[in-house]
């Protein structure tokens, strides 16, 4: 089995060492999932924490890089092997990870922001879009 590499930034190293010490137990009002992609240029297997939400039975999540005027890494990874490796709670399965198209992000922007409130201070501090992109089981 290929090994994974968490998140080289702390704080999100810390989330993901929070959420496999509770079992992926949501946190009070905020839903959480560890997402797994491939890197573009490594091959290595790269997992991070996201917020999500749902929408019917995708999953939902923003590539909001708290605002930086650059897009993150598992976005760009994603966007070279959109195969991808979901967990929640303590269930883990394969997905197709895609970007929302221009119709479909409006509304699926404002259920991230209904869900964390801080992304539209992230939206206020970048130039770029973020991108909110869909996760579906398969």
């Amino acid at each position: 089995m290929t090994e994974v590499r968490d998140s080289p930034h702390a704080w999100v190293a810390e989330h993901i060492r929070r959420f496999e010490e509770t079992g992926g137990r949501p946190r009070p009002g905020v839903n959480d999932l560890l997402l797994t992609t491939r890197g573009r240029r490594t091959g290595n297997l790269r997992r991070t924490a996201l917020v999500y939400e749902r929408d019917k039975d995708r999953y939902v999540v923003a590539a909001s890089n708290r605002g930086a005027d650059r897009h993150p890494a598992w976005y760009i990874n994603l966007l070279a092997d959109p195969a991808v490796v979901v967990q929640v709670g303590r269930q883990t399965f394969a997905a197709r990870a895609r970007p929302a198209t221009a119709v479909e992000r409006p509304h699926l922007w404002r259920l991230m922001v209904s869900a964390m409130p801080e992304y539209a201070a992230y939206e206020e501090r970048t130039t770029r879009e973020i991108p909110v992109v869909l996760l579906t089981r398969g």
